[in-house]
């Protein structure tokens, strides 16, 4: 992209000492994982503004959710060759401004068939941003020899939990929700192209630029349909959290808010410690009791039918999933016979399908029973998360 610095690791020359490269790699990548957690946690705190400001019932919204899916499931599969093809740099700057224009643009038509379009766009965008910087942190993580993934899904996580904070504020003020959303999309702005101008020029497996699309098979597949239960429950908490504290418990906009806000609190201080968790705990044990704890969490979420039990749940939620994804993604990058970032593009294209398709999954559901009822699949993704923990291969402690 014209214009754009080069990154430090395209240079033939270093601009500093190799340990000052990677620490100035590591913050870029850190503020791309934010960036897209702040987008998609100011979106999920407005899915109820959305929903009322098109007059949508639950079948409707889940089928605005369901473009969003469709997008990214279009994109998911090309986006390793995508990456491949023009460098990670300028797949996370082109598909994370599409990202934040679809964000941006959102509250500010009354054409449900527009909205539509909307989510496409933002679905792909989305995408395809979070398997380029997910690629970046794998082969950031392999040329420092440690651990980092759950470092940057911690950033992801912060981000997600400051977007419904600073939306649950702004309501309080009583500013206009499509105000809110075209603000923090416009302020986005920077922060992506800064980040992404420090992405690499091009991606480590630039040779498989014409390889083929295929599905996964083998162990990749059984990761990446674990990595998918898990974010399918991931995904069901950024897009109907808000609305089920907001809808079902009958509180206001700004609670509703909150009601996200503790799953992405909890799930970035998960994410913080995850890292030297990972390092001591066996990830049979790991991904067991993650799953447990998160099943508990939603079951005392639904169960109690108060604000108070929500939030508390919600955050057993967050904690509960923080590390599987990471845990998963560390697991792809170890499959023999296929390399790291090749096994992380697979995985988290299947994983991403999940974080996609289960939303408007939930609002069907929701839209024949009720919302409640519906969230329960949360639960059960969970378990069913801890009971095929023995299936990821690969050494017990990560």
């Amino acid at each position: 992209m014209r214009g754009m610095p080069a990154s430090p690791l395209d240079s033939a020359l270093p601009l500093a000492s190799p340990a000052a490269t990677l620490r100035g790699w590591h913050l870029a990548i850190r503020t791309q994982f934010l960036v897209l957690g702040l987008a998609m946690g100011a979106w999920g705190a407005q899915v109820p503004s959305v929903k009322s400001h098109y007059a949508l019932d639950e079948r409707a919204l889940s089928i605005a959710l369901l473009c969003a899916a469709a997008g990214a499931v279009l994109c998911l599969f090309t986006a390793g060759m995508l990456v491949a093809r023009f460098g990670a740099r300028h797949c996370i700057q082109v598909a994370g401004l599409v990202m934040l224009a679809s964000l941006l643009a959102v509250l500010q038509f009354q054409t449900y068939a527009v909205l539509l379009v909307l989510m496409l766009l933002y679905g792909a965008g989305s995408a395809l941003v979070d398997v380029a910087i997910n690629s970046e942190g794998n082969t950031l993580e392999t040329r420092g020899e440690r651990k980092v993934m759950s470092g940057l899904h911690a950033m992801f996580s912060l981000g997600g939990m400051a977007g419904a904070l600073l939306s649950s504020g702004l309501h309080r003020v009583a500013v206009p929700a499509a105000l809110q959303l075209a603000g923090i999309a416009l302020a986005l702005v920077p922060a992506l192209l800064w980040a992404g101008a420090r992405a690499s020029g091009r991606h480590p497996n630039a040779d498989d630029v014409h390889a083929s699309i295929a599905w996964p098979r083998g162990a990749l597949m059984w990761i990446g349909l674990l990595t998918a239960l898990c974010m399918v429950a991931e995904g069901a908490m950024y897009d109907w959290s808000a609305l089920f504290v907001r809808q079902e418990l009958r509180t206001d906009e700004a609670t509703g808010a909150l009601g996200f806000a503790a799953f992405s609190a909890a799930m970035a201080a998960g994410r913080l410690v995850g890292d030297r968790v990972r390092e001591r705990v066996a990830t049979l044990m790991l991904l067991r009791g993650s799953g447990l704890l998160a099943a508990a969490g939603m079951a005392l979420a639904l169960s109690v039918g108060a604000p108070w039990a929500a939030l508390l749940g919600f955050m057993f939620v967050g904690l509960g999933l923080a590390n599987v994804v990471p845990v998963l993604y560390a697991a792809a990058a170890q499959v023999p016979g296929v390399s790291a970032a090749a096994g992380v593009a697979a995985v988290s294209s299947i994983g991403y399908m999940g974080f996609m398709v289960g939303p408007p999954m939930i609002g069907a559901l929701a839209s024949v029973t009720s919302l409640g009822t519906a969230l329960w699949v949360v639960a059960l993704f969970a378990v069913l998360t801890a009971l095929a923990a023995p299936l990821v291969p690969g050494p017990r402690v990560t």
